[in-house]
């Protein structure tokens, strides 16, 4: 998958730009501030309609302006050309428009266009809670698995039902209804999950050993009470719990992943260096595993690429990606010399942009 063109109006700091992109390794340059992320972020709600930071749609608007709009260009891997437009006003809310047509629901959009994105937010997937981890792993599923998306948009409308019920004191036959809903959902979500971190297991260690030149054993391992117990039994079982609580207390929504190191919990154990490796292994084989369901390569945003990484392992990184297995890369970072440098010695070839206040200039 290819952007070719790019065109952002009111987004963030960004008033209007209009971006012509290589199709391989584009860089963006300048100071802390000045919006080279807040490009990344606008190719991403094209990719996925929302934000890669954890904040609502109205806080990407320009200051003083009513809404924003982001075009881009792109084209399929087998050169079919894809004109996505995503709009979003104070007043009416969000569009999303694939070749002029408006999607009925913009979880229909995901996956048609696969991304990937490295950023310094990742390390919350270390060291937040399991919350943090569960909605990684399902906006990654969700782009190569549409029965996972719908099961998950049932499972957390249902869920979010039975926990209103619990609240009103609700019978027997009633709470049995919603538990065959959920536990239906669930089997999907928990089928999926297994089988896509165990897929990823193999992937992380190769990429992780090529980053860090190390040995160090990792591993991903799932967890959910699941793995030893039907979903209706758990229910079953929790019942009063959740009488009390008001809430349900068992289910995919409280699963966890744990990273170790040396059968170590990463996030006690591991280096910055070493977590900030494993981080990009994870992403590395999300993108492995997303070129091989879409049959696209996926474009993928490398955010602030020197953040708690050395030379030498970015290095590494950029000649890895810089290989035929990837796509579309677009980095962005600081100290123009130090990216310049790294490039040249990754014999990497690149188009490079330098953002101040918003504008883009080609270097």
């Amino acid at each position: 998958m290819i952007l070719d063109k790019l065109s952002i109006i009111n987004f963030k700091n960004i008033r209007e730009e209009q971006l012509s992109l290589s199709e391989g390794i584009n860089c963006f340059v300048g100071d802390n501030g000045a919006g080279k992320t807040n490009i990344l972020d606008a190719i991403h709600y094209l990719s996925m309609a929302r934000s890669m930071h954890t904040i609502t749609d109205s806080q990407s608007v320009c200051h003083g302006e009513e809404g924003f709009i982001i075009d881009g260009g792109f084209r399929r891997d087998d050169m079919r050309p894809e004109q996505i437009v995503c709009g979003y006003t104070r007043r009416s809310g969000k569009t999303l428009k694939r070749n002029g047509k408006e999607y009925d629901k913009l979880s229909d959009h995901i996956g048609g266009v696969p991304i990937v994105v490295v950023s310094p937010g990742d390390t919350a997937l270390i060291s937040d809670s399991a919350e943090e981890r569960r909605r990684y792993i399902n906006r990654f599923i969700s782009q190569t698995d549409r029965s996972y998306l719908n099961a998950l948009i049932r499972y957390n409308a249902t869920l979010q039902e039975r926990n209103k019920l619990l609240k009103n004191h609700p019978t027997e036959e009633m709470l049995m209804i919603y538990d065959t809903m959920l536990a239906t959902a669930a089997e999907t979500i928990f089928e999926r999950r297994t089988a896509t971190i165990a897929a990823m297991q193999p992937l992380v260690e190769r990429y992780y050993a090529i980053l860090a030149e190390e040995r160090e054993t990792i591993a991903l391992d799932y967890r959910s009470e699941m793995q030893e117990t039907p979903l209706m039994e758990l229910l079953q079982q929790s019942r009063q719990r959740d009488f009390v609580n008001e809430y349900t207390s068992s289910g995919p929504h409280r699963d966890d992943i744990v990273f170790s190191i040396a059968d170590y919990p990463l996030r006690k154990f591991g280096s910055q260096g070493q977590q900030k490796s494993f981080l990009i292994a994870l992403k590395l084989a999300e993108y492995t595993l997303l070129a091989e369901h879409s049959n696209e390569k996926p474009i993928l945003l490398l955010d602030d690429l020197f953040d708690k990484l050395d030379m030498r392992r970015v290095a590494h990184l950029l000649r890895l990606v810089g290989g035929d297995m990837f796509g579309q890369i677009f980095i962005t970072d600081c100290n123009k010399h130090r990216l310049e440098r790294t490039l040249g010695e990754a014999g990497a070839e690149y188009k490079l942009f330098n953002i101040a206040e918003g504008r883009a200039t080609t270097l």
